[in-house]
């Protein structure tokens, strides 16, 4: 059976082109008052996450044993400095208790370090080793280039626009 969830008819040129999994959908619920627009909106931001994600984690960071949310830590802590793991899980979108496995795995790849506040033993901040700084300046321009390949076929305008599009959305989905 031909997997149809994400696949594409036809290379996408001008964007009209709809999935098989968006046919499906709308053969067995086109006759129910549905918005189907937002529908296929919204779906295709899950699909294009997941698919960007899996690329990434099978190329650039499996080339320095990351996975996407060791990468993000990094990434986080590069760019903001140490911070307590709250707020590092808030950053990185990490429930508390998947942030610290992921710590485990950093810190045994002496990637990352913890060290628990004196006044306040129940809090922990995390930093960056010098090996971590290292690792994320050489992994991000890297990274920065599959971003570049992920949005080929887009002009700097549509990236833009496309960007601001996916802010509203952002917006809408936290403002509640």
């Amino acid at each position: 059976m031909k997997a149809r969830y994400g696949r594409p008819v036809a290379k996408p040129t001008d964007g009209d082109e709809i999935l098989d999994a968006e046919q499906q959908i709308q053969a067995v619920l086109g006759n129910r008052p549905l918005d189907f627009t937002s529908m296929q909106a919204i779906s295709n931001i899950y699909r294009a996450a997941a698919a960007v994600r899996r690329r990434a984690e099978r190329t650039v960071l499996a080339e320095h044993n990351l996975s996407w949310g060791g990468f993000t830590c990094l990434w986080v802590l590069w760019v903001w400095g140490e911070m307590e793991t709250a707020s590092l899980a808030a950053e990185c979108d990490l429930a508390k208790g998947t942030l610290t496995g992921l710590l485990t795995t950093l810190e045994k790849q002496e990637l990352v370090e913890r060290e628990r506040l004196e006044a306040d033993r129940r809090r922990v901040m995390v930093h960056l080793t010098t090996d971590g700084c290292a690792t994320i300046e050489a992994v991000f321009p890297i990274f920065n280039e599959f971003e570049g390949e992920m949005s080929i076929g887009l002009s700097d305008a549509q990236k833009h626009e496309l960007a601001h599009h996916l802010r509203q959305v952002i917006s809408n989905a936290t403002d509640a």
